[in-house]
C-alpha cells in the first residue's frame, strides 16, 4: 500500500498541478484528473443513494460497485495499471438482467423522479454517463483498458434499471415523459 496521508494539505497543488500515482505532475484539468475526478463524483452520488431506503438487493448490488469505482479511478491515475476485468462487466450484466426481469417493458421515456431515491439513482446514472464520456476522451489520447470503459457503460444501464425498480418500491410509479402535451401547457404565450 502507498503512503498514508498524515497531513491533509500539502500545498503541492497550489500551482495548479496535481500528482498522478506514478509521481508525474499534471495540470489539475488534465484528462486523467477529469476522468478519475468524475468517478469520485459518481461514487459520491452512489453514497448518497445508499443512504436512502432501498428495495431488497439494491444496497447489496451497489456497495461493491463503490469499491470498484475506486479501483477504476486508480486505473485513470496510474498509467498502465489495470483493475477492472471482463468478469466485472459480466457481473454488472448479470445483476442488470436480474433486476430488469421483473420490470414491465418500456413504452415511453422515463423522467428522473418517482421518489427521492429514484431521483438520486437517476442523478448517479447521469454522472456515470459523464464519467464514460471522460473515459473515452482520455482513451483517445492515452489508451485505457477497454473493460474499464465497458464497465461504465454497463453501470449506467444498471443504474437506469435500478432507478426503475426504486421508483416502483412501496407501490410507487415511474414518471413518464408526456410527448403529446398541448403546446400551451409548455409555455406558448401566443394563446
Amino acid at each position: 500500500m502507498g503512503n498514508r496521508l498524515s497531513k491533509i494539505y500539502t500545498r503541492t497543488g497550489d500551482d495548479g498541478t496535481t500528482g498522478l500515482a506514478d509521481g508525474t505532475r499534471v495540470p489539475k484539468d488534465d484528462l486523467h484528473v477529469e476522468a478519475y475526478g468524475t468517478l469520485d463524483e459518481l461514487n459520491s452520488a452512489l453514497g448518497l443513494l445508499l443512504a436512502e431506503p432501498l428495495p431488497d438487493g439494491v444496497h447489496t448490488a451497489l456497495q461493491p460497485i463503490q469499491h470498484e469505482l475506486f479501483d477504476l479511478g486508480s486505473e485513470f491515475c496510474l498509467p498502465g495499471y489495470t483493475a477492472i476485468t471482463a468478469e466485472h462487466v459480466t457481473r454488472l450484466e448479470t445483476t442488470l438482467d436480474k433486476f430488469n426481469a421483473g420490470l414491465p417493458p418500456l413504452k415511453e421515456f422515463i423522467l428522473p423522479g418517482g421518489n427521492r431515491a429514484a431521483a438520486v439513482c437517476h442523478l448517479a446514472r447521469t454522472v456515470c454517463r459523464r464519467a464514460e464520456r471522460r473515459a473515452w476522451t482520455l482513451h483517445r489520447q492515452h489508451p485505457q483498458n477497454p473493460e474499464a470503459i465497458k464497465y461504465l457503460n454497463r453501470l449506467s444501464d444498471l443504474l437506469f434499471v435500478l432507478a426503475r425498480v426504486i421508483a416502483r418500491q412501496n407501490g410507487g410509479t415511474e414518471v413518464l415523459w408526456k410527448h403529446e402535451r398541448k403546446r400551451n401547457q409548455i409555455g406558448d404565450s401566443s394563446t
